[in-house]
């Protein structure tokens, strides 16, 4: 990385899902104000930057990810106006802003894909995204047997007014076709909507679905269309192209135009060499490396899960990036158990992620040590739920909005008490109120994790491996020693001064589903 590392190399990201951040108007669904109202509860946590999901123009079919326009805020969340205000108020308070952008694939609301859809198949129009003829007698077989992401089939028919027509892919819901990368007018567009946003300040990008974008030369079929198959291969047609690195030279080359400005990659590629090719100097800065968020409480499957991710970036001298939640996946406490247990193990695995060098993501909610939510059938919003049936719940448990205050729902997020997802009254103790003013509350732990983050772990920590008994993890960076036991019973602690736990020690003993920070 050079000997000027820049300030996301070793930063602490704040992922703000802003539909259940805060809400300030009252409608239910948290905004951009909502955010501003905020900051300083953030600048409290002690974070170097926010990562925002998605706020421009949508009809909301994937809550923001189906975009309609590019360079404009949704009304839903706020205007432009609200925005730069964002903007001033986070780097006043020096936290840097991030946006989200979604590259693969517009809204089927699109001025561009509504063009496409009044125009003749081989039209300009149609030439932006990925149109194709049929299989089969009168083209009613899809042109290959790609699946969509979210169940069922990547392909739609549209209606021609003579009849039925020519077929469009959409990798995610119907309502998101595919754009054509090979078509230039898309970098074209594409360059506009990064300029556009670091020309108001925004300090960089989060980009949906890196590895997507290029598709193989005459679309061929699958070899696996079992979705629960596909998780680690790399061998799926439909992502992971060569031509995506194309893509992503001239995206950089607009970074380039904007200096410290960054930009992280979604990149699902389970091979590190493979990912770290989308890491090289002329491409992305930061990469999601989702293997600890994916890694179960073992304690071998844990540093499996750090050195893998350590090794992919080693071979392009890039930063590695550590996060156990977003909002695509079940919260950390529910995935690692529930309960008491859950709880005990996703405060453990906070001390392991600060621990950590590089860039770290906080997902809203996690530094208050959220569970994931059983909603009603009649509460789902997911696309997923519907395109699979009912068979799939899909991720809205991890995105109920956040408590702040008081002892009943809506917990100050809104002053409606109808929230676009209900909230669990069973989060009255949760509320960052009531963990602000307790030294031992998750958010109290977060807050210390990050403050002692800053002092011990600097952008040339290194992770050393230390000996350590069966179901232990224990390594050093920077000026700390980490230590997890993930086993069935108490662990001797090292040598050392003790600066911070997830649980209290029993005569220097490390308790199980408990991690230490030792200097």
């Amino acid at each position: 990385m050079g000997a000027d590392k820049p300030w996301w190399a070793n930063s602490v990201f704040y992922q703000a899902y802003p539909r259940s951040f805060a809400d300030s108007n009252s409608d239910g669904v948290g905004d951009l104000d909502g955010v501003i109202a905020h900051l300083d509860y953030l600048r409290g946590l002690g974070i170097d930057a926010i990562w925002l999901n998605p706020v421009t123009v949508s009809p909301m079919a994937d809550h923001g990810y189906d975009v309609a326009d590019p360079r404009d805020i949704d009304p839903l969340f706020g205007d432009l106006a609200a925005l730069d205000r964002l903007v001033v108020a986070a780097h006043e308070r020096d936290i840097k802003l991030t946006m989200d952008l979604v590259p693969n694939h517009t809204s089927s609301a699109h001025p561009w894909f509504l063009e496409a859809l009044a125009s003749a198949p081989g039209s300009r129009a149609r030439a932006r995204y990925i149109f194709r003829d049929g299989r089969g007698p009168n083209g009613q077989l899809p042109p290959n047997n790609w699946v969509s992401v979210f169940g069922g089939p990547a392909w739609t028919r549209t209606t021609e007014p003579d009849g039925p027509g020519q077929w469009y892919l959409h990798l995610f819901d119907t309502t998101q076709p595919d754009l054509n990368w090979d078509n230039p007018e898309v970098m074209e567009d594409f360059d506009r909507t990064l300029r556009f946003w670091l020309d108001r300040g925004v300090d960089g990008f989060r980009i949906d679905v890196s590895h997507g974008m290029a598709k193989p030369p005459g679309l061929p079929d699958m070899p696996v269309t079992d979705v629960k198959l596909l998780a680690h291969r790399d061998d799926d047609p439909r992502f992971n192209q060569p031509g995506v690195h194309r893509i992503h030279r001239a995206i950089r080359t607009v970074f380039d135009d904007y200096p410290g400005a960054v930009s992280v990659g979604e990149v699902w590629v389970h091979d590190n060499g493979l990912f770290a090719e989308y890491l090289r100097p002329d491409e992305l800065h930061l990469a999601f490396n989702f293997r600890l968020l994916q890694a179960g409480f073992d304690a071998p499957a844990i540093r499996d899960a750090i050195e893998n991710s350590l090794a992919a970036v080693a071979s392009v001298d890039a930063a590695p990036t550590w996060a156990l939640e977003n909002h695509d996946v079940q919260r950390s406490v529910t995935r690692y158990g529930g309960g008491a247990a859950g709880l005990a193990r996703a405060r453990a695995m906070a001390l392991v992620l600060l621990a950590l060098p590089g860039a770290v993501f906080i997902y809203n909610g996690q530094e208050l040590g959220l569970p994931g939510v059983e909603l009603p059938d009649d509460a789902l919003q997911d696309p997923v739920w519907e395109r699979s049936g009912h068979t799939e719940r899909g991720r809205d448990g991890s995105r109920v909005p956040i408590p702040w205050s008081g002892d009943a729902p809506p917990f100050g997020f809104s002053e409606r008490s109808e929230t676009w997802l209900p909230m669990p009254p069973q989060w009255a103790p949760l509320t960052v109120e009531r963990q602000l003013g307790d030294a031992d509350s998750t958010l109290t732990l977060y807050q210390r994790a990050v403050e002692l983050r800053r002092e011990h772990v600097g952008f040339d920590s290194r992770v050393e491996w230390l000996p350590a008994p069966d179901g232990v993890v224990m390594f050093r960076c920077g000026g700390l020693v980490c230590t997890l036991n993930a086993g069935d019973q108490p662990v001797a602690q090292p040598e050392g001064q003790l600066i911070l736990a997830s649980a209290p020690a029993t005569d220097g003993a490390l308790p199980p589903d408990a991690a230490a920070w030792l200097v």
